[in-house]
C-alpha cells in the first residue's frame, strides 16, 4: 500500500507543485556562513516577477540532486524553477551549480558554494572505497597524483569563474594520455571521480552537451569549503546538511537523513537536535497522513517525521494540486531522495521502475501521489510522442493530461 499523502506532501516540499517552489525561509545558505552573514532562506527568495526560484536556490535548498543522469538532472531543477532548461545551463555556465561527488559515490548536482564543504563533510567513506579499487585499475599513489598534477596544469588556466570554459572529458583523457598516463579500462573515469572526491577538479560550465572540467579551488566561491564556511565545525555542517535536507526532502526521518547522506546515526541525531526549532515533526498513517501524536498516525510505523514549517497546512490547501498528473526524470529526487520507494510505489511493480534492481531507474508518471506507470519518448526531434508503459488503469483524459506534461518537458539537447 502506498501512502500517498505522505507522497502529496513531498511533491509540495519539493517544489513540484506551487508558486513559490521550495520556498522555505528558514535555515542559514552557506554563501553567508562562509561570509559571516545570516541567508533569509535556505531555499532562496521567490522571484517577484515570477514566484520560481532561480536554479541555484533551487539547488542550495535540496543540498544535492542526484546527478549521473545530466539530462535527467537538468531537468529536476528546471521543473522546480520555472519549467525552462536554459536558466539552468546559465547557471552551470555563471558557475552557481557544478556537479561533483559529495557522498555515496556517485554525481550530484550542488550549488558551487556548498561542493566543497559538503564533500569534505560526507565524502570519508566513499574516498576509501575508491583508494581500495586503485589496485585493480593498475594505480598507486604516485600515479594519482602525477594524474592530479597533469590536470591541474592543464585545467586552471580555463577554470576563471563564470568565464572558463573547462575541459571536455575527452580532453581530460587526451592531456593525461599526452603524459603517458594510461586511462583505459576505466582508469580515465576512476582518476576523475577521485580527484572531484578529493575537491582537486570538479564539472562546471556547459560545453558540447556535458558540464567540462574545471580546476574546483580556482572555480568554485572562496571560502565556501569546511574551514571557510564553518570555522572547520563539523556538527554545524552536518546541522546544515540536515535542515536543508529535511526542508526540502520532508516529511522525512532521521534514518532517510542517514541513508541520503551516509552519515552516521551518530551524527544526523544531533544534528536534527540543533535545527529542531526550524522545522515540524509528526508521524504518518497508512496513508501518509500527518499527526501530531504516534497513537493518532494509525497503521504508521511510529517514526517521526521532520518537515518545513507550514507545510502540513499549505497540503491540507494544496492536495489537489498534489494529487494530478507528474512527469518526472528518472532519478529524481522525489523518487530516488529516501531509501526506498514504496511510499509511492506498490512493492510489485518496483522492478518495472528499476528493472533488474542495478541501480537504473526509468522516468516515472505519477498520479494522485503515486507511480502509475513509466515513460519515455519516441519518434525524431520535432515528432516525439510519448510512450508510457502502465502499471495501472489510466483514462483517456488522464493520458491527455500526461501528454500535456510531456509536451511542456525541459528536455536538453542531450
Amino acid at each position: 500500500m502506498t501512502q500517498r499523502h505522505l507522497v502529496g506532501a513531498r511533491i509540495l516540499a519539493q517544489g513540484l507543485v506551487g508558486s513559490a517552489r521550495c520556498g522555505s525561509r528558514a535555515g542559514r545558505g552557506a554563501e553567508s556562513a562562509a561570509t559571516g552573514g545570516t541567508a533569509d532562506a535556505i531555499g532562496g527568495v521567490p522571484d517577484a516577477t515570477s514566484g520560481t526560484l532561480a536554479p541555484v536556490e533551487v539547488a542550495r535548498s535540496f543540498a544535492a540532486h542526484q546527478g549521473q543522469d545530466l539530462p535527467g538532472v537538468i531537468a529536476s531543477l528546471a521543473l522546480r524553477s520555472g519549467g525552462a532548461v536554459e536558466p539552468v545551463l546559465a547557471a552551470f555556465d555563471r558557475g552557481e551549480i557544478v556537479r561533483g561527488y559529495p557522498m555515496r559515490g556517485t554525481v550530484f548536482a550542488v550549488a558551487a558554494d556548498s561542493l566543497a564543504w559538503m564533500t569534505e563533510l560526507c565524502v570519508a567513506g566513499p574516498l576509501r572505497a575508491a583508494i581500495a579499487r586503485r589496485g585493480a585499475l593498475d594505480l598507486d599513489e604516485r600515479r594519482v597524483e602525477r594524474a592530479r598534477e597533469v590536470l591541474v596544469a592543464a585545467a586552471e588556466p580555463v577554470s576563471a569563474p563564470g568565464v572558463g570554459r573547462g575541459l571536455l572529458r575527452s580532453e581530460v583523457m587526451a592531456v593525461w594520455e599526452a603524459a603517458g598516463i594510461a586511462t583505459g579500462s576505466g582508469r580515465g573515469y576512476h582518476l576523475i571521480a577521485e580527484l572531484i572526491s578529493f575537491g582537486d577538479i570538479a564539472y562546471g560550465p556547459w560545453r558540447e552537451q556535458e558540464t567540462a572540467v574545471v580546476h574546483a579551488p580556482t572555480w568554485l566561491p572562496a571560502g565556501s569549503d569546511l574551514e571557510g564556511a564553518f570555522g572547520g565545525d563539523r556538527e554545524a555542517a552536518a546541522a546544515e546538511l540536515a535542515l536543508r535536507y529535511l526542508t526540502s526532502h520532508g516529511p522525512a526521518g532521521e534514518r532517510d537523513l542517514a541513508w541520503w547522506s551516509k552519515l552516521p546515526l551518530g551524527t544526523v541525531r544531533p544534528a536534527i537536535a540543533q535545527v529542531a526549532e526550524r522545522l515540524e515533526s509528526g508521524f504518518a498513517d497508512r496513508d501518509g497522513r500527518l499527526h501530531a501524536r504516534p497513537e493518532d498516525a494509525r497503521g504508521g510505523d511510529g517514526e517521526r517525521l521532520w518537515f518545513r514549517p507550514g507545510l502540513a497546512e499549505e497540503y491540507a490547501d494544496a492536495e489537489k494540486d498534489t494529487m494530478k498528473e507528474l512527469l518526472l526524470p528518472g532519478f529524481d529526487e522525489l523518487v530516488l531522495g529516501y531509501p526506498d520507494r514504496l511510499a509511492l510505489i506498490a512493492e510489485g511493480h518496483h522492478p518495472a521502475l528499476a528493472p533488474g534492481n542495478n541501480g537504473v531507474f526509468k522516468r516515472a508518471a505519477l498520479r494522485r501521489g503515486e507511480i502509475v506507470g513509466t515513460w519515455t519518448r519516441t519518434g525524431s526531434a520535432g515528432k516525439r510522442r510519448l510512450v508510457l508503459g502502465e502499471l495501472g488503469s489510466i483514462s483517456d483524459p488522464q493520458r491527455r493530461r500526461f501528454q500535456t506534461l510531456f509536451a511542456r518537458f525541459p528536455y536538453t539537447a542531450v
